[in-house]
Formats: C-alpha cells, sequence, structure tokens
C-alpha cells in the first residue's frame, strides 16, 4: 500500500495510530443513519485498525484502508477502503466522510482518486454498494465512474464499474 494523492486530499494508508482522530471525525450519530450502529470510541477503533491493518486471514483477498487527510487544513477527515479479490481484478469500494467535511466534494475526489489507482493496478471490475435513498453516496459513486444495477443485496444497490 501506497499514499494516494487528489488535488485537495492524500489518502494515507490506515495505521492504528489513527483511532483517536478518526474516533471524533466519526463521532457524529447522524453517520450511521444509512449503516447502523453508533459512533466508535477510540479504543474499540483502535482494535478494528488492528485487525485491518494485519490484513485478510483469506490470502486470495487483499484489505486495503485509506484515511483521508485534508492537506490545507491537516486534518483528517474520513476514509476509503477497497476489498480487492479474483486475483486482482476485482474490488469493492467504500467511504466515509466526516460530517463537518461534507457538501465539498471530497468524498467524490477521494473515491475518484481510489478508484483510479485501483485501475491502474490492473483491477477491471469495481463494485460500492449504496442505499438507494442514500443520494449523496449514489453521486459519489457516478463520480467515481460507477453506474447503478439491478442487483441489490442487503437494501443496498450494487453500482459497478467495468473496465477492459
Amino acid at each position: 500500500m501506497e499514499p494516494i494523492t487528489t488535488p485537495r486530499l492524500d489518502l494515507v494508508p490506515l495505521q492504528v495510530e489513527h483511532a483517536e482522530e478518526m474516533a471524533a471525525v466519526l463521532d457524529d450519530p447522524a453517520l450511521h443513519t444509512f449503516t447502523g450502529g453508533a459512533p466508535s470510541s477510540p479504543r474499540t477503533l483502535r482494535t478494528r485498525y488492528a485487525r485491518l491493518v494485519a490484513g485478510s486471514p483469506d490470502p486470495a483477498v487483499s484489505w486495503l484502508n485509506w484515511v483521508l487527510r485534508l492537506r490545507d487544513a491537516g486534518r483528517l477527515t474520513g476514509t476509503v477502503q477497497a476489498t480487492v479479490t479474483g486475483n486482482g481484478r476485482t474490488a469493492e469500494i467504500a467511504w466515509v466522510l466526516g460530517t463537518a467535511w461534507q457538501r465539498r466534494g471530497l468524498a467524490s475526489e477521494a473515491a475518484t482518486g481510489l478508484v483510479a489507482w485501483l485501475r491502474e493496478r490492473g483491477v477491471r471490475t469495481v463494485v460500492a454498494h449504496v442505499r438507494p435513498d442514500h443520494l449523496a453516496s449514489a453521486a459519489v459513486a457516478r463520480a467515481a465512474g460507477l453506474a447503478p444495477t439491478r442487483e441489490s443485496q442487503d437494501g443496498e444497490l450494487r453500482w459497478r464499474l467495468d473496465t477492459p
């Protein structure tokens, strides 16, 4: 894993040490409206991040996770992730942006940068799952080049990008 740079963001590979700052970024119950659950404590995030950093127990699956650093502010603002399978040809992506940084195009910028990075490394199919009523997340998927399909899973619509 390596950092990814976009015009305003540095996507920095996730480290356990990011938990404290990320707990503050994600400490808004409104962020969980579409995903369920509640904000996590720094301790809970440290435990989760340790599992993610350790990597998938399945050698055929790669867990790739970045925190988003808004370069001008020098602050973390959210995360992006990709689970890569199929001999590196398929990636399922997701993103979350702290409430204070939403509506600035940062999630779209991060997701677009992630998709470009994945494609440069041979990923041919990118998938995301978005709740049909989550218009902001649908806009992020669309900006990253994904299109909605007719498939759904657990109440979420499957978005997809296929490249030759």
